[in-house]
């Protein structure tokens, strides 16, 4: 049962309040930027303007938009350079099995170098290979239409939506809202966090000055703890 307990995640520390908050932005999201696409541009082939990997980039824009991986740079970068690689692999590769693998590892490699790490780049890669003759006839217009559009104004919504509903994006490192500051604070080089990061070993979602503040929070509060249980 501990073997298997392994494989389902951590809850994340989020109340019912925001999961609701970022469902709904995650709504509004798409919709706007479908709808002022469409009406921009037209519908293709009866449909609107958008493609499905919007849908998992509005899941991390306004569900963890904390996450470096949903950050402005990532979602424009990210998606266009992968938009980029899938297309030039489409014309390059003549089989589509090929051609979407090959898309899809150079684009991971490219968000990498170009620290736009973005998940759902991975299937507008795909997307450019395997998205059928309507999106192969757009050929390199593609990257700019519909992706850096759709790219853009999800973005321009999740700036607007987030800052409305209290949380900072772009996302800037920050104390929490009831902060404890240390009674002694351990200073902690950004040279420090990151031989400890590569020490660990596996790559983890947060930066290293969200990884500072809550590291001082944390220990401000057990020194609060443990001057409490000395005085009582």
């Amino acid at each position: 049962m501990n073997w298997l307990r392994r494989f389902l995640p951590q809850q994340l520390p989020a109340g019912h309040g925001d999961r609701l908050r970022a469902a709904f932005g995650a709504f509004l999201g798409i919709a706007i930027t479908g709808l002022v696409s469409t009406a921009w541009l037209g519908p293709v082939a009866g449909l609107p303007l958008l493609i499905a990997p919007m849908g998992a980039s509005a899941v991390l824009l306004f569900g963890v938009p904390a996450s470096t991986l949903a950050q402005p740079w990532s979602i424009m970068g990210g998606n266009l350079v992968a938009a980029l690689i899938g297309v030039a692999c489409a014309h390059l590769v003549t089989s589509p099995l090929i051609a979407a693998a090959a898309a899809l590892g150079l684009a991971l490699a490219a968000m990498s170098l170009l620290r736009c790490v973005h998940p759902p780049g991975g299937a507008v890669a795909l997307t450019a290979v395997l998205g059928g003759p309507h999106v192969t006839a757009f050929g390199y217009e593609f990257v700019l239409v519909p992706v850096a559009l759709n790219s853009l104004l999800l973005t321009l919504v999740a700036i607007a939506y987030n800052n409305a509903t209290g949380h900072s994006y772009p996302h800037r490192a920050h104390g929490p809202a009831h902060p404890h500051p240390p009674i002694t604070r351990l200073s902690v080089s950004q040279a420090e966090i990151d031989e400890v990061l590569a020490d660990y070993g596996d790559t983890i979602d947060i930066s290293r000055d969200d990884l500072e503040a809550l590291f001082q929070e944390l220990l401000g509060r057990a020194q609060s703890w443990q001057f409490k249980a000395h005085t009582e």
